[in-house]
């Protein structure tokens, strides 16, 4: 019988061997892309066999899943960060900036955390669980500028991945359009913004 000691270390082993597989997962994609992500070049760069990295993963979807938690994760303790000021169109702007600059500083993450270009992956619920939690900040952010519409947060969702899109394919490693997100978020605030900022009564 495992003493209680030797389940512990087993069990830290194990989560730093799997730290290790997506650090290095991170690392392929970042310098290859994501069609690069194979179980036989992951190994290769881990510094394992593929059969061990079987023992860790059960696949490369399950690798993609926890790449994606980990990616939502941070994106979500980014918003959560920002400190909210008695400005709040300030506050929305910022929101904006911070949201671009996760975005183009690193490609694959956003590709594998906003556009879902992998195909056949799908996050599991558990961990597009995180990133809607991310959705949760920008519909509270908007309701405190006066725009309660699920529609229209639809709409501002569209607009700033349009925004971040259009700065990585057009002008990567510049500022083109991501400096544009002052005069976006002012002309989408005069059009949709209805009334004095009140809790947000729509549908979750």
């Amino acid at each position: 019988m495992l003493k209680s000691s030797d389940g512990d270390w087993r069990a830290a082993r194990r989560a730093n061997a799997r730290a290790a597989v997506l650090e290095a997962a991170w690392g392929l994609v970042r310098d290859d892309g994501l069609a690069a992500l194979s179980l036989r070049e992951l190994a290769k760069r881990a510094g394992i066999t593929t059969p061990t990295l079987y023992a860790y993963f059960e696949s490369k979807n399950a690798i993609l899943d926890a790449m994606f938690a980990q990616a939502a994760q941070s994106f979500v303790e980014l918003m959560r960060s920002l400190p909210a000021s008695d400005d709040p169109v300030a506050d929305m702007i910022a929101s904006v900036r911070n949201f671009a600059d996760f975005c183009v500083s690193d490609v694959p993450r956003y590709q594998l955390l906003f556009q879902h270009s992998v195909p056949g992956f799908t996050p599991s619920p558990e961990s597009y669980g995180i990133a809607v939690s991310a959705l949760a900040l920008a519909r509270d952010l908007l309701a405190r500028n006066g725009v309660h519409d699920p529609r229209h947060l639809d709409i501002w969702t569209a607009i700033t991945a349009g925004l971040v899109d259009q700065q990585i394919a057009n002008d990567p490693g510049g500022d083109r359009w991501t400096g544009l997100i002052e005069d976006v978020t002012e002309m989408f605030l005069a059009h949709y913004a209805r009334g004095e900022s009140t809790e947000y009564k729509g549908e979750s």
